[in-house]
Formats: C-alpha cells, structure tokens, sequence
C-alpha cells in the first residue's frame, strides 16, 4: 500500500531532478532515496523513473502518479491543518511565489503572520511568472504576488495591488537630448539609447516591449540581466539606460529618474490565488497582504 512518506519522495526526486539532491531535500541518506523509489515501483509494477547515467527523468507512468501525489500529501496537510485550527491552533505550510523585484512589502506581511501565527511555516519561491502562473495551476504555490496581463489572470482570483507607470532611470552624467517637455523622454528617443533590459518571462520587460510595440518603436537591449542590483550598476557607470517601475528606482536616489511623455509602459502588481475557498493559513497570510 503506498504511503505518504513514499510519495514524498518520489515528489523530491521529481522537482530536485536526481536522488542526491532529493536525499540532501528531505535530510536523509541517498540509499534510503533510492531504496524507497525502488520499493514503491516493485509495488505498483512499473517503473517511475528512468535512470542514467547523467540524469532522471519521470516515465509515463511517473508523470500520472507525481500530481496525484502531489494532491494527496497536500490533502494530508490540509486535514492536519483542520484539526490544529479546532484546538485553536493555527498551523501549516503556506507557499508564496514571487517575482523578482516586482514587491518590496511582502517582507511586512510575512513578519505580521509569524507574529500573529507562529506555527504557520512560509517558504518563498522566486521565479518568472510562467513558472509562477504554472506552479499555481500545479497546486505547487499557494498564492503569488505577480506582475499579470488580463489573459495570464485567467482562473485565477485576483486583487489588485497597486498600477505603476514605469520610469528610465539614466546615469546623471548622461545628457539626455529630448524634445518632450522636461524631465520626460519619448519612446523613440529611448530606443536610440543603450538599453539595460530584464530577461523574458520578467514581467518588467514584458511591459517594456509591449509599450514600444503600443509606440510602433523598435528597440535594441544592450544589456540582459536577471538582476535589478545590476542593472542599477550598469546604469550607474553610464554604460546604458533603464525602465524599471518608480517603486524600485526610488532604492537608487543617486540615478536620474524621467518619466514617459506617451506610450508609458506601466504594469499592475497583484495578489492571486487559485479559485475555492482558501486554506486557513493562506486566509491569513492573505490579511496581511495590502
């Protein structure tokens, strides 16, 4: 009979990629990995892993148990969950994604719940929002904090954070020619420029290129990062330009800050959570969230 323990662990072995990484995930001895795999596919009759040599991948069979595991162990945390909250306990894991740059508050939030809640464990997965946007379908996230268009937003609950026009942030000793009134510039005019822009799948340069192409602009990026603290210095050496939401360019006082004069590209940060009727350590969580 399969037991939670074992599709913990056929769970870790999955999301870590390999039975070292797993073992070192759940704090255990890489035989004792191995040895339960091996006991759970003699047991079902099928193998749920292939192996080789240089790494481990689901079979068919694995791909059908891992999201039926991954229901049936958050199913035992909700029933835990259930009888902590009659004794008046408020217990559990609650799993946020986030993306980078894209909150500077979660920290309070976060910090009132352990206050309010000291039993409620909260891990923090920070990732590009098609991962986010997967792993919440996947039940993997409990909630995110996230940049979305109208379309990614589908199917989920959502609630509006705040909406930023983003800023371009340049050196102070760039002398920056434009015809727009002053301290704006114009989409074409920063197109001419070098441009420090965010990997795909940040929502930042999402909003980026769909406000060029609102402009009928083309752009060039110069610089790639997955950094804000880079780009910053980037920036800072004068080696290229920035849009980043003011929010953010308000943590480097010492860049000079100018404001689109049409076409601004802008984005809406927001709370979201699958549909149904959230579990009680997310409910929580989701008080302190404004």
């Amino acid at each position: 009979m399969v037991d939670l323990r074992q599709m913990e662990v056929v769970v870790a072995v999955a999301d870590a990629g390999g039975f070292t990484a797993a073992a070192r995930r759940l704090h255990v001895v890489q035989s004792a990995v191995s040895g339960a795999v091996r006991a759970l596919e003699r047991e079902l009759g099928t193998p749920l892993f292939t192996r080789n040599t240089h790494r481990v991948a689901l079979t068919p069979a694995g791909e059908a148990f891992v999201p039926a595991a991954r229901a049936t162990l958050r199913a035992a945390e909700l029933t835990r969950e259930a009888v902590d909250a009659a004794k008046g306990e408020l217990r559990g894991r609650v799993t946020v994604g986030i993306m980078q740059g894209v909150w500077a508050g979660l920290h309070h939030a976060l910090a009132a719940l352990r206050s309010e809640h000291p039993g409620v464990v909260v891990q923090l997965r920070q990732a590009a929002v098609t991962d986010i946007r997967q792993a919440l379908r996947e039940g993997t996230v409990d909630l995110a904090v996230v940049a979305l268009d109208r379309q990614q937003q589908r199917g989920l609950v959502t609630r509006l954070l705040s909406r930023e026009e983003l800023v371009l942030v340049a050196s102070p000793r760039r002398d920056l020619a434009t015809s727009a009134p002053e301290g704006t510039v114009e989409p074409d005019e920063v197109a001419r420029l070098p441009l420090v822009d965010f990997t795909p799948g940040w929502a930042i340069r999402h909003s980026v290129d769909r406000a060029f192409r609102a402009a009928g602009v083309e752009h060039t990026t110069t610089f790639e990062v997955n950094d804000i603290l880079a780009a910053s210095e980037l920036v800072r050496n004068d080696l290229g330009v920035c849009i980043m939401p003011p929010s953010i360019a308000g943590r480097f006082p010492d860049l000079t800050t100018y404001r689109f004069a049409r076409h601004a590209p802008s984005w809406k940060v927001m709370v979201v959570r699958p549909h149904g009727e959230p579990p009680a350590a997310v409910e929580a969580l989701l008080r302190h969230i404004t």
